[in-house]
């Protein structure tokens, strides 16, 4: 039985590009990226980060499977974070049905999506939510974690149906659609 040898991760070779107007600071396992949108500051384990000022590389520290996957893991994380305070991210909902509809109240989102009620949603600090129209939201964030578990939340309050399609789903979203029942003879 031979022993594979410890190839690092291709995602993590690769250096990050360092924008114009984004700081980095590099204090021991904690990252703090600071740009024209916000900052963001995050701990990273089994990786060594290292910046030029120009670009940062991320290195694993050991030699394991654990580490090659933290190693990737980490460059992805840090480019993210990046991306976040430079040029930020958004995303896209759509609400699809008769009567379905969006209204927002400062950061409270009220949906009327076919139940007995109304269902309201606070959207959280960091996350900005503007109800373009009726059917229509759009979340912004410099936090692409959070911003997509804020859309997977609201997108769960009534996901679309295979069978119609009425629900909240992502713009974009291709939603399989089932046939109903077959009329009898």
């Amino acid at each position: 039985m031979s022993k594979k040898k410890f190839t690092p991760s291709r995602i993590g070779k690769q250096p990050i590009a360092i924008p114009k107007g984004v700081d980095v600071k590099i204090n021991g396992n904690v990252v703090t990226v600071k740009g024209p949108k916000g900052t963001l500051s995050r701990e990273f384990q089994d990786v060594e980060i290292t910046s030029d000022g120009k670009r940062i590389v991320v290195a694993p520290v050991v030699q394991t499977n654990l580490a090659k996957a933290m190693h990737g893991l980490g460059r992805a994380l840090l480019n993210n974070m990046v991306t976040g305070v430079s040029t930020g991210y958004k995303r896209e909902l759509e609400v699809q049905g008769v009567g379905y509809r969006i209204a927002q109240s400062g950061q409270t989102l009220t949906f009327s999506v076919g139940f007995s009620h109304e269902v309201k949603y606070e959207v959280p600090k960091g996350v900005t939510a503007k109800v373009t129209a009726q059917t229509k939201l759009s979340l912004e964030g410099i936090n692409k974690e959070e911003l997509g578990q804020v859309a997977a939340s609201i997108r769960g309050i009534r996901p679309p149906e295979p069978y119609k399609g009425k629900g909240i789903r992502y713009a974009g979203e291709h939603v399989r659609r089932k046939a109903g029942k077959a009329a009898g003879k």
